[in-house]
């Protein structure tokens, strides 16, 4: 089969098309499916550089998220039959086949097709979790939302309204149109050295943060963040790592500081809770079908490198 992989730990360069890889055959409480689209995540990007925390070492299949058919099934899977069209995560997504455990290969919205279905797992969960389940949105708050334009961002901007917020959104200058449609009430260009100047001057102070930028970006996350009740939610760091010490909380950042991870929140059996709302939302009509932007499998490399660039937009989808 088809599919790439990543050879070093160099980054996106260093992904190269393979195409005589082994069928993979699904093991015990394992499907296999054949992949219709795969998404694609910064997360990709992570593991690309050896920076995401137990990431496979390469040579690795790459891809985390896909969308496809069973077409097998190994022992002890119920509920699950050839011909189903699922969705989930695992490893070696970005190939023509690719092996889900089954306790994680969700079903696919009724009427949806694959592409617009990705996301569902990964990006829209995270947007949920920030914004509601530690983020504690209500309506009259003000949320910030950094990296607005993306599969994450756009999924909050619209979750957040939706719970009656007001939302101060970042996102390159050329995104800002993509992320006003969005219902967003302020975009405003996330490369801009007064950002937080200008969120203060807007709202004297914002409730809830989602920050997924880092770097440079979460200084000024901290610095519009409401003293004592506001809280900065983090659950990405694709502008580099930051620092903040307890001096910094006690004399200077009085905030809630969280930090969000799917997996941990799957290991304290949150994450059923978190699918139901989704889904209510889904149903409400909130979340609308994905529109992802789909490339060739053989572009994967330069797709993510344009995703690390910042020069995407939305959902991303490779189709083998």
């Amino acid at each position: 089969m088809r599919a790439l992989q990543q050879t070093s730990l160099d980054g996106p360069p260093d992904l190269r098309l393979v195409t005589d890889v082994p069928v993979p055959v699904p093991g015990r409480g394992e499907v296999l499916i054949r992949v219709a689209a795969a998404g694609i995540n910064f997360v990709d990007i992570s593991r690309s550089y050896g920076t995401f925390l137990g990431g496979p070492q390469p040579p690795y299949l790459a891809g985390f998220e896909a969308a496809g058919e069973i077409v097998a099934v190994g022992k002890d899977v119920t509920g699950l039959e050839l011909g189903s069209r699922v969705i989930g995560v695992g490893e070696g997504a970005f190939a023509e086949y690719m092996v889900l455990p089954a306790a994680a290969a969700m079903p696919l919205p009724g009427g949806w097709t694959e592409q617009q279905a990705l996301g569902l797992v990964l990006s829209w969960p995270t947007a949920l979790a920030a914004v509601k389940l530690l983020g504690g949105v209500v309506a009259g708050q003000t949320v910030l939302i950094h990296a607005a334009a993306g599969g994450t961002g756009q999924a909050a901007v619209r979750i957040a309204k939706h719970y009656g917020a007001t939302v101060i959104a970042t996102a390159s200058a050329g995104k800002h149109e993509t992320v006003l449609a969005l219902g967003a009430d302020h975009v405003l260009d996330s490369h801009r050295s007064d950002l937080a100047a200008e969120v203060l001057r807007l709202t004297g102070g914002v409730d809830v943060v989602l920050e997924s930028a880092g770097g440079a970006t979460f200084e000024a996350s901290l610095a519009v963040a409401k003293r004592v009740t506001g809280r900065v939610i983090v659950y990405g760091l694709a502008g580099g790592e930051a620092s903040i010490t307890n001096w910094d909380l006690v004399y200077k950042h009085q905030l809630h500081l969280i930090g969000l991870n799917l997996g941990a929140l799957i290991q304290a059996q949150l994450f059923g809770e978190l699918m139901t709302e989704l889904f209510a939302l889904i149903a409400a009509g909130v979340l609308p079908p994905g529109r992802p932007t789909a490339y060739d499998l053989a572009d994967g490399p330069k797709v993510l490198a344009e995703l690390e660039a910042r020069a995407t937009i939305g959902k991303l989808a490779l189709l083998p």
